[in-house]
């Protein structure tokens, strides 16, 4: 691997950074959840190949052939160990599908360009571009440079830190993360809180002269309930008048279920960040009509949108196999997540939408979870954040989907969203997430390599 040298003759992590970040996402890591992808080994292989490099002893664990995540434990102060127990930091390898046709440059290809943006501290940015850019092979890579340079610098940090790379994240977790916990808890001895993905990136809240940026430190995330919806009916003949139809059933649950108007219920974690939304723009939030806030946040509407209530969304539908045959049975998929605390009550929603005739089955939940922004450990990332970029706010929120916390918080790890990133004004950081065209500054993940340092340095 090629990349900078600093005057100390060590490489510069700022630039190895680009580097690793280029070589995962020329990995082609895809998950599209049916077990049909080429898995996370080579991957995988790679990131135990940088951490046994500088002196470290990565294991490398295999839930199933391909299926593969990293883990290594970094030897910190045993003082601060004692007092204040191991931080797991975590990515995932895996990544979802991408259509290469869809994209403006192979998703696969770790391509860096120029681009214009709309930042006037930053006119014109690199970007590089891939499948896993910001979700999540960015943060991985920082983790990377990071622990990489302190182990050459021979510097320990002030408590142990466990770092692992996980397979199949993007599908739940169940062949990487919860395979873990459930077959080598043992690795996680003595963690007492968990740092990865989804957090610490920058937005402009306000408009105008109000204008902020600011950080969002993700303190909670939404629970996951994935359902399948089977309508049963009478098959027959195509041409027939058919009243017991499974199809005409399960639409109209599916009809149902989308259009179903969930009221909007606000946590503690959004009530801190609506809090620190109005008092930067003066907006107040209104629960009868929250566009007037909402409008404050640029694209990032779209996820705090998505944690002021309970969603359930329709995303695949599957009936029949002929023309003139009527099935006797359809079948719908949904994603639904849900505020703490609400994970029953959603079901049940659903469960009355759907209606007589139609099954709910469970294909996937996990938990949603909420946990203290007033720790030591969340004032030492903000002050990471601020020694990087003074003038901003940090702000803790809710993300709309979910992490790989979900699986260590069944060990009893509070997790946290914080992969730093400074973004230029006017991306669309959020519609890049499973999106076409995913990519990630390359300031942006060298703003991020200096905040992560600091931050393992006083964590």
């Amino acid at each position: 691997m090629s990349s900078a040298v600093s005057a100390s003759g060590r490489p510069d992590p700022q630039d190895e950074v680009v580097s690793i970040c280029r070589d995962l996402l020329r990995i082609d890591t895809t998950n599209p959840g049916d077990g049909s992808g080429p898995g996370e080994r080579a991957a995988a292989e790679l990131v135990a190949e940088l951490l046994a490099e500088v002196g470290l002893e990565p294991q490398l664990f295999e839930s199933e052939p391909g299926r593969a995540s990293v883990v290594v434990r970094v030897e910190g102060d045993p003082a601060g160990t004692a007092e204040r127990g191991a931080l797991l930091l975590h990515g995932h390898l895996d990544v979802v599908p991408a259509r290469a046709d869809d994209w403006s440059v192979h998703p696969f290809s770790g391509e860096v360009t120029t681009e214009t943006t709309d930042d006037p501290e930053t006119p014109e940015q690199e970007f590089l571009w891939g499948r896993g850019a910001v979700d999540m092979k960015d943060m991985d890579a920082m983790l990377l440079a990071v622990v990489r340079d302190l182990v050459r610098r021979g510097e320990r940090p002030p408590r142990d830190l466990v770092l692992a790379f996980m397979a199949d994240e993007e599908a739940g977790g169940v062949k990487g993360a919860h395979w873990l916990v459930d077959h080598h808890a043992g690795l996680f001895e003595g963690v007492t809180a968990a740092v990865s993905e989804v957090g610490g990136f920058s937005t402009t809240i306000g408009t105008g002269s109000s204008a902020q940026r600011t950080y969002l430190l993700q303190t909670a995330e939404k629970g996951i309930a994935w359902l399948r919806l089977v309508a049963h009916g009478r098959a027959g003949h195509g041409s027939q008048v058919n009243t017991d139809n499974a199809v005409t059933r399960l639409c109209e649950a599916v009809a149902r279920i989308g259009s179903h108007p969930w009221p909007v219920e606000v946590t503690p974690t959004v009530r801190a960040f609506l809090d620190g939304v109005t008092d930067i723009t003066g907006v107040e939030f209104d629960p009868a009509d929250p566009s007037a806030l909402l409008d404050q946040l640029g694209t990032t509407a779209r996820w705090v949108g998505a944690t002021l209530r309970d969603t359930a969304n329709p995303t695949l539908l599957e009936a029949g196999y002929k023309h003139n045959v009527i099935p006797g049975t359809a079948t719908a998929l949904l994603d639904c997540r849900f505020l703490p605390g609400h994970e029953e009550r959603l079901v049940e929603t659903v469960r009355e939408l759907a209606g007589e005739g139609v099954e709910v089955q469970d294909v996937h939940r996990d938990v949603a979870l909420e946990t203290d922004f007033a720790v030591p450990l969340v004032d030492r990332m903000v002050e990471a954040l601020h020694a990087e970029d003074p003038g901003a706010r940090v702000l803790p929120y809710c993300l709309s989907g979910g992490t790989d916390n979900k699986s260590f918080s069944q060990l009893g790890i509070p997790g946290y969203g914080f992969a730093p990133l400074r973004l230029p004004a006017g991306l669309d950081f959020a519609g890049l997430f499973h999106g076409v065209d995913e990519r990630v500054p390359l300031d942006a993940l060298r703003f991020g390599t200096r905040v992560l340092q600091r931050f393992v340095a006083s964590a």
